[in-house]
């Protein structure tokens, strides 16, 4: 955490900055304002209770215009009566606002396809949030039946992002 120096630092800012990466289940927020400036990290653990590796370019910082502000990314259309994704027990919904990348960089091939067997535990897909990318584990071990992002899409919490049956 870096402050202005002699300046006290408000303990309710960086208890709501602490709630605010538990619920989106950040693994980095960083903040500043009017040359105040607050970065806070964690790390992840994956389903499976082991660390979860997260890697991140040279950290760049971030303006608040308005407390609470977040970027809006397009969703998907919703799902039709007869496919409630929401209530498919299969379905990897996103942990977080930000961009889905389905490889681990842009000349390489996709982390699953369609038809894929995969692992509890196993990285299906990536999410950069605030500069920093997250490996998203797989929720449970099956076959990938469906995957409802493209690469590079941006995706809200708790957006379908594929299923594994």
């Amino acid at each position: 955490m870096i402050a202005k120096p002699s300046s006290q630092v408000d303990q309710d800012l960086l208890k709501t900055i602490a709630e605010l990466l538990n619920q989106q289940n950040l693994a980095e927020i960083e903040i500043e304002q009017e040359g105040f400036r607050v970065r806070v990290t964690r790390a992840h653990a994956s389903a499976a209770g082991a660390p979860v590796p997260v890697y991140a370019s040279a950290p760049q910082p971030v303006h608040i215009a308005q407390a609470g502000a977040a970027p809006t990314a397009a969703a998907l259309p919703a799902p039709t009566a007869a496919e409630d994704l929401a209530s498919n027990p299969g379905t990897l919904t996103s942990p977080m606002v930000g961009t889905a990348y389905r490889s681990p960089e842009p000349s390489a091939s996709a982390f699953v396809e369609v038809g894929a067997k995969v692992s509890e535990g196993q990285t299906v897909l990536i999410i950069e949030a605030m500069k920093t990318m997250n490996q998203i584990p797989a929720h449970r071990s099956g076959t990938v039946t469906r995957i409802l992002v493209e690469d590079s899409q941006p995706v809200e919490y708790g957006e379908p992002l594929l299923v594994i049956e």
